[in-house]
């Protein structure tokens, strides 16, 4: 397994690509993988800073803060080459991602002890009406 210029293949985050394998049997990443993670990086960085515009619309304080978070982990990160470690960035990424979709809300104080909730259309849900007392089945 430790020859020099042998083959095998590899699944680099859910996608195949071949790798050589160095003098010391360690895998080395082709240019197509080179280009792959690089790929699924950018789109995943894309769509953090997406969903950041949407969920602080109109927050130029919150825009400014989450878009320097965003920059400075992935800055931190940029020379990272284990793949373990890259695949475990990238599950954390999709995960805050998911978080700021589906999990906050802007609130804006309206006075003192008022505080004015600004659902985004896709929070939003249809909900099942309540009914005190249960409706019976009709048996056919």
């Amino acid at each position: 397994m430790g020859l020099s210029g042998a083959r095998r293949d590899l699944t680099w985050g859910g996608e195949e690509c071949d790798a050589e394998t160095s003098g010391a049997g360690a895998p080395r990443r082709n240019k197509y993988c080179e280009l792959s993670w690089l790929w699924r990086v950018l789109k995943l960085f894309k769509l953090l800073h997406r969903t950041r515009q949407e969920v602080f619309k109109n927050d130029t304080r919150a825009l400014e803060a989450a878009r320097q978070k965003i920059n400075e982990e992935f800055k931190n990160n940029q020379d990272e080459t284990s793949e373990e470690k890259i695949n475990e960035l990238l599950k954390m990424a999709s995960d805050v991602e998911v978080i700021l979709r589906t999990s906050v809300i802007q609130a804006v104080h309206t006075d003192s002890d008022k505080i004015l909730l600004i659902p985004r259309k896709d929070l939003l849900q249809d909900n099942t009406p309540y009914f005190d007392k249960p409706t019976k089945k009709h048996e056919s």
